[in-house]
């Protein structure tokens, strides 16, 4: 397995059989267009819960996203049922609300943390799938709750945050990362055309008719812990919380990919992912593309941090972004192992810096660069100190038009 040069947070044993079984699969540093369907845990993500009746007015004055969705009841599948009239039968898969991604920044607009909310089905939404009885009262005294997905190195520091902008407010915030863990289902052979925010082979089997066990199978247990599209990007695949004594639906127990292939699936689209891959306290949202990762709304009112964010974008000017990087010598041989992270790279006809290496991984990366240096597709970025290095930058098929429109529109004029 190729050395990952990063935080101790993902410095975690394996054993030599769970080793065999994920290069049996695919071997890091080689491309992943070809792998799939990967599952794997993210001991690089931790579980909080929210619960309280203010649980939403509380976030929703914090977080980057408009998180009132998870809030609304949410219709089920079959069109034909009127949501007044609802509750869950044998026949009918209800559908929970889909995951919302979102960022914590600081008062000055520099980001802190990302979370991904997710909210467990109420008494009413769900059946019992052991004993078959219905659903329970929509007047349960079962507070509101919601799990979050958030980065494992600052869950301590996420969570004296939060605590501090907690007041008077009737929401009570607990790690419960013993009871719940984060899963990822990725790879090229994934669906994404699915309509469902859900995976499609759980969506497919109902809450009932089909007993216990094809409820485990599909929806992971009676309390529908599910895979839902990953809230960012479609090609990012599906994405859960699930029960940590229990394997999530569609995953064979000796087939988990390591975390090292997730990491490496999104350093080769250039999606960053916590507080290290986004500097805690540095980082520039619109810089590393949380726009396109909708995690940024421009509708839902005030949060903190929110006066920088909303001049950046509505100026349209930025002229740095997070982009996908490989490591190549003068052949264009990839480079295994040869960066570190905030390594510099410069333009080495001019001698000019353009961008730093933030996250490296064998011959892959990512790094904040110049865009009119990406789009004049230079050959000269190298590693600085390190002419052996080259670095050719890629920008992502899911990048929107607008975000490369501006500079080859300044480049075109000043060519002219």
């Amino acid at each position: 397995m190729s050395s990952f040069r990063f935080g101790s947070r993902f410095r975690t044993a394996f054993s030599s059989s769970f080793l065999r079984s994920v290069h049996s699969q695919t071997s890091p540093g080689r491309r992943l267009d070809d792998a799939g369907p990967l599952a794997c845990r993210l001991e690089s993500r931790s579980v909080l819960r929210f619960r309280g009746p203010d649980t939403v007015k509380f976030l929703q004055g914090l977080l980057t996203n408009d998180i009132r969705p998870l809030a609304a009841r949410t219709p089920p599948t079959d069109s034909r049922v009127s949501q007044a009239s609802y509750l869950p039968t044998p026949n009918l898969t209800y559908r929970s609300p889909p995951p919302i991604y979102a960022a914590l920044l600081t008062p000055q607009g520099r980001f802190l943390y990302d979370l991904f909310l997710y909210r467990p089905p109420r008494p009413d939404e769900k059946l019992d799938g052991r004993t078959g009885s219905g659903p329970g009262s929509a007047d349960s005294e079962e507070p509101f709750t919601l799990l979050a997905d958030v980065d494992t190195a600052v869950v301590d520091d996420l969570l004296d945050c939060f605590k501090k902008y907690c007041l008077r407010s009737k929401v009570g915030i607990d790690n419960v990362d013993k009871e719940f863990s984060c899963w990822q289902r990725f790879g090229s052979n994934l669906s994404s055309n699915s309509a469902s925010a859900e995976e499609p082979e759980a969506a497919s089997v109902g809450w009932g008719g089909v007993g216990y066990d094809g409820i485990v199978a599909a929806q992971g247990n009676d309390l529908s812990w599910q895979w839902f599209k990953d809230p960012r990007l479609n090609c990012l695949g599906y994405r859960g919380i699930f029960p940590t004594n229990a394997t999530p639906p569609l995953v064979e127990a000796d087939k988990e990919a390591s975390e090292w292939h997730y990491l490496q699936w999104r350093l080769e689209k250039g999606v960053p992912e916590g507080s290290t891959e986004i500097p805690k306290g540095e980082a520039v949202p619109l810089e590393y593309n949380l726009v396109g990762l909708n995690a940024i709304s421009f509708d839902k009112g005030c949060y903190v941090g929110q006066e920088l964010v909303a001049r950046t974008h509505h100026r349209g000017v930025i002229r740095k972004r997070l982009l996908p990087l490989k490591f190549v010598n003068d052949n264009g041989e990839d480079l295994q192992q040869a960066v570190s992270p905030n390594s510099d790279i410069v333009n080495y006809a001019s001698d000019k810096k353009v961008g730093t290496v933030t996250t490296a991984l064998g011959c892959c990366g990512m790094g904040l660069v110049r865009l009119e240096e990406v789009l004049k597709q230079s050959p000269n970025l190298r590693i600085e100190g390190q002419d052996e290095v080259r670095i050719k930058a890629m920008i992502p098929d899911w990048w929107p038009a607008e975000w490369t429109q501006v500079q080859e529109q300044k480049q075109s004029a000043a060519a002219a």
